[in-house]
């Protein structure tokens, strides 16, 4: 099967995430990196194209020269990767959708309500696909948990727990220069939701996916505990869900001694699972009036969601790296025409998030007011 050409834009020295999509992309072997602007300073864009094998006449200073480029090109990129901060999303992802490039854009989807409805707008008028990484939905055991819920096994839910706590704002990093800290503290640049943006999005989708159910209204209270911090850093929240479960998200990046504490607990009237990201290769199912079960990500009889995204052998752990690598395979199926993106976020999972993050920002304002989904 012929790699995928593929294209970033973002991710040169000194980020996060752009490597994690490389070598995401890079796992299965469906996509090479052969494009790039990887920065807006020209210098760093070519010094950071040179560190990661990309030729000098595809490292670009403007992505939009590199859209209109790269579409000009007999063996220009079929797909790229937008993992700029989030104000920085849609002038990147409606240019190469314009151009007829796949988009696999890092979340949330924009900065703001009016950027994401441009993007959105843009994947509505293009035929090239569209791809929002909330990675977490490519664990094996995510999926599993899917699979059990749609068919019954936990019966009607009724109860959702989603929490995602970091430490790693609880001291102000943002004043030492920390890189990922600056921008992601600055709401000019993250849009007005801080943990709820970065963090809250991932659990909202997160149970969002697993459960399918929709929510119907949210209450929120949100704190800025860090000193002068302009966006938030804790969040509780409260939902209401289409057909009556109710659930709650915490989302916290001062909460000490949490690293990357993303946990998932759903309750029907059959049973309830719980999981926990720190330790992705296990999930307790217990089934009303029973003993409780340990399912393991590649334990005998799962078979369907765990068994179909499973690379290595029980007890060989698969985590982060892995799951984010399901979510890139699944694109380059739905890009070169082997799969339809069923389990893909895309442009639907990416308005949800930002209603999440812009309604959790006015329930604040509002004293915890309940909003409605359609406003």
């Amino acid at each position: 099967m012929n790699r995928i050409r593929l294209g970033m834009v973002g991710g040169g020295k000194g980020a996060f995430i752009g490597a994690v999509h490389r070598i995401a992309s890079r796992i299965d072997d469906r996509f090479e990196l052969v494009a790039g602007a990887l920065s807006a300073n020209a210098e760093r864009a070519a010094a950071s194209a040179a560190e990661l094998g990309i030729a000098a006449d595809r490292s670009y200073a403007d992505y939009k020269e590199m859209a209109r480029v790269e579409a000009g090109r007999q063996d220009g990129i079929q797909a790229v990767s937008i993992v700029t901060p989030n104000h920085m999303h849609a002038g990147p992802v409606i240019a190469f959708l314009e151009a007829g490039i796949s988009v696999i854009c890092d979340k949330p989807l924009a900065a703001t309500l009016e950027q994401a409805q441009s993007i959105a707008d843009a994947v509505a008028a293009s035929k090239a696909h569209f791809v929002l990484t909330h990675n977490y939905t490519g664990y094996p055991l995510m999926r599993q948990a899917r699979e059990m819920i749609a068919r019954g096994d936990l019966g009607t839910i009724r109860v959702v727990q989603a929490e995602y706590a970091q430490d790693w704002l609880a001291s102000n990093v943002e004043s030492t220069g920390n890189k990922q800290a600056v921008w992601r503290t600055d709401p000019a640049q993250a849009g007005a939701g801080g943990a709820i943006g970065d963090i809250g999005t991932h659990a909202f989708n997160l149970l969002g996916f697993v459960t399918g159910l929709r929510p119907s209204a949210l209450a929120a209270d949100l704190h800025m505990f860090g000193e002068g911090r302009l966006v938030d850093d804790n969040a509780h929240i409260l939902l209401r869900f289409e057909g009556g479960a109710k659930g709650m998200v915490w989302a916290s990046q001062v909460a000490s001694g949490n690293e990357n504490g993303l946990r998932l607990r759903i309750y029907g009237d059959k049973g309830g699972i719980e999981w926990g990201q720190e330790n992705p290769n296990v999930m307790t199912f217990a089934p009303l009036g029973q003993p409780k079960q340990l399912l393991t990500r590649g334990g005998a009889g799962l078979g369907g969601g765990a068994g179909n995204w499973t690379r290595i052998p029980p007890g060989h752990p698969e985590g982060y790296l892995e799951g984010f690598a399901n979510v890139y395979t699944d694109a380059a199926d739905l890009i070169s025409g082997n799969g339809n993106g069923a389990l893909l976020p895309g442009i639907e999972a990416g308005l949800d998030g930002m209603w999440f993050i812009d309604a959790c920002v006015r329930s604040s304002r509002g004293d915890g007011v309940w909003i409605p989904r359609d406003t």
